[in-house]
């Protein structure tokens, strides 16, 4: 295997790194990839490329091209090895391969090159070995969150806020936001439940406030019972206690707070953003349970009935209700009686689709469908395939709530009660289905 080039371009196209090691590889091979790969019309599906002659092999690595070239008919399983190996030996020596690492190292590179490469002849590429004579440190480039760190530890400062915001109403809007997943067989047994929510917060905040939030989360309730605190809305009572499975927080919470304290403390970014994100599996209240009954009459006629039951206050009211009847491919026909809401069979969905607007707590309705079939030789029984209903009630369902939402802003002179707070429970539907 003989190589007569190495080239390592960016993603617009520019030349990095280029050694040639052959005088048959003239100058413009390197305009020849750029043009005919890089910055081709057509997406190049090869990582073989043949341009006038000459052999192009090439590997992406964080929007690098590294590029081998060739004018012999060579094994090219060999050569993507080598190029593999070249990767690797740059990740030991200078850690992710990036534009700014690639920049940094650049003399690092073309010894590297110099000794693993012998007039395009691959030589030993054991890190071992190499690390005995190039021993120069690779200059790695921080990460964001290393950079973020050392910023805020340097000045102070945080890199998701910019000092000297001012308003002159101090508003807080915190939406809770779930969808809860529901698969249930068809004599009402749960076989699977989960609820997937995240906390939205908008911040219209002066200054550097500092926010502390609180939930009705198990852990922490537990090391609270018996001290009864005056911020709790809901009282401390492990019924109305949740038990959060995992969570995922914003960079803005103090993550080393919640840990020992379980306390939820940050200085929120400005305007809207995700607060945290969690998952819960026990104590779902599901907000609708749906009763199939399914009737086959003879060959040519089905009777599908219906029951929809909506599971919680009487005040409350869901919206945008949509269930999903699936009928079979053989359908003919459908004739539809609903109590509540319209109810239509779409043929190219192969369903009926029953929307209600609106349906108040601890109600029921039912629809009920005839269908009719057409005679098919297909021997095989319909499998039904499951009744999903969509809808939105204005609570969450994982019975998540907020405790308190406190602001403290020493410099500027307004407290917690000047800050206007909203909070809004919005519960979605999921996947919710239910077997028949």
């Amino acid at each position: 295997m003989m190589l007569g080039a190495i080239f390592i371009y960016n993603h617009k196209g520019e030349v990095l790194i280029s050694r040639i090691y052959r005088d048959n590889i003239a100058r413009n091979a390197v305009d020849a990839f750029r043009v005919n790969v890089i910055h081709a019309r057509q997406q190049v599906r090869s990582p073989v490329t043949n341009i006038a002659r000459t052999t192009y092999f090439y590997i992406r690595r964080s929007n690098l091209w590294i590029t081998a070239v060739t004018k012999q008919n060579i094994n090219a399983a060999m050569v993507f090895e080598f190029l593999n190996k070249l990767v690797y030996l740059m990740n030991q020596y200078f850690g992710k391969i990036t534009e700014e690492n690639v920049k940094n190292n650049f003399v690092l590179i073309y010894e590297l090159l110099d000794e693993i490469l012998d007039f395009g002849y691959p030589q030993n590429t054991d890190v071992g070995i190499l690390k005995t004579f190039i021993t120069q440190q690779g200059i790695k480039s921080q990460s964001r969150e290393e950079q973020a760190q050392i910023t805020s530890q340097v000045t102070g400062q945080i890199g998701w806020r910019r000092e000297g915001i001012k308003y002159r109403r101090n508003e807080l809007f915190l939406d809770v936001l779930e969808y809860v997943n529901l698969l249930m067989s068809a004599q009402g047994q749960v076989l699977s439940a989960h609820v997937a929510g995240k906390v939205i917060m908008k911040s219209y905040l002066s200054g550097m406030p500092e926010c502390k939030f609180g939930i009705n989360d198990k852990i922490v309730m537990e090391s609270k019972s018996g001290k009864s605190s005056t911020d709790d809305i809901s009282k401390s009572s492990n019924k109305t206690a949740i038990a959060i499975d995992d969570c995922q927080f914003h960079q803005c919470v103090k993550l080393t707070k919640f840990e020992t304290e379980h306390s939820i403390s940050f200085i929120p970014p400005d305007g809207e953003f995700e607060l945290m994100r969690y998952r819960t599996t026990k104590d779902i209240s599901l907000p609708f349970r749906v009763i199939p009954l399914v009737k086959e009459i003879g060959r040519n006629k089905m009777e599908v009935k219906v029951a929809i039951k909506s599971n919680f206050k009487p005040s409350l009211l869901a919206q945008k209700i949509e269930v999903r009847i699936p009928t079979p491919l053989n359908t003919s026909g459908v004739q539809l009686i609903c109590m509540k809401g319209k109810a239509k069979y779409k043929a190219s969905e192969n369903a009926v689709v029953w929307k209600i607007k609106r349906m108040a707590g601890m109600k029921d309705s039912q629809i009920s469908a005839e269908i009719e079939l057409l005679q098919t030789n297909d021997k095989k029984k319909w499998t039904r395939p499951p009744i999903s209903v969509n809808f939105e009630v204005p609570f969450a369902p994982s019975g998540l709530k907020v405790r308190y939402l406190k602001v403290f802003e020493p410099k500027l002179n307004y407290s917690d009660h000047d800050t206007v707070k909203w909070v809004r429970y919005i519960g979605r539907s999921g996947l919710y289905e239910t077997r028949c």
